[in-house]
């Protein structure tokens, strides 16, 4: 089974997700997150789209289209995904090993339920969960994560009001194509 879990950037999906497969253990839940698709970004600069980063075309949404196809359809014994080290800013390929045998694959990202590149994940997700969250809340968190990550204050609040807040717009757009809303209090 795979099960998605969708949201704007800051509402907790990260969290969430790590949470729900760590709970079911490693023999039943393995986690594959969006943000190991993430262009680098010496190529999101060839393209003109760094300050952009997180925008849906920053990704290779066929790579992931990809990914959850063969993890779907389990012909093969280990299919191996790439992750995003938060830290450096960059994904890493071939870094998280999905065993056919494990059950549910939980998948987590920004773009799960739009149109777009991104239009064919949908149908390859069993179940999609949409995480809805406070907005000032959410901004809040996202300062604090670009701040822990190196961005100055003023910096990281310019980076969520203009790029994070404008992926968000699209994001929630999307809530009523998820099998279930998942609303956070703070």
């Amino acid at each position: 089974m795979l099960l998605g879990i969708a949201g704007s950037p800051g509402a907790g999906k990260s969290t969430l997700a790590a949470a729900l497969v760590d709970a079911l253990g490693p023999e039943v839940a393995v986690l594959v997150p969006l943000d190991g698709f993430h262009l680098d970004d010496r190529v999101l600069d060839v393209l003109g789209r760094r300050g952009r980063k997180g925008a849906p075309d920053t990704f290779d949404a066929a790579g992931y289209v990809s990914l959850l196809r063969r993890i779907r359809d389990r012909h093969d014994d280990v299919v191996y995904a790439p992750v995003f080290l938060r830290e450096r800013e960059q994904a890493v390929a071939g870094a998280l090993p999905v065993r056919a045998e494990v059950p549910l694959v939980v998948t987590e990202g920004n773009y799960l339920l739009t149109d777009g590149p991104f239009a064919a994940v949908r149908p390859l997700l069993d179940e999609v969960w949409f995480l809805d969250v406070d907005p000032a809340l959410r901004r809040q968190r996202l300062v604090s994560r670009h701040v822990a990550h190196g961005r100055p204050a003023e910096q990281a609040e310019r980076w969520v009001a203009s790029s994070d807040d404008a992926n968000a717009l699209l994001i929630e757009a999307t809530r009523d194509r998820a099998d279930l809303v998942v609303r956070l209090e703070p």
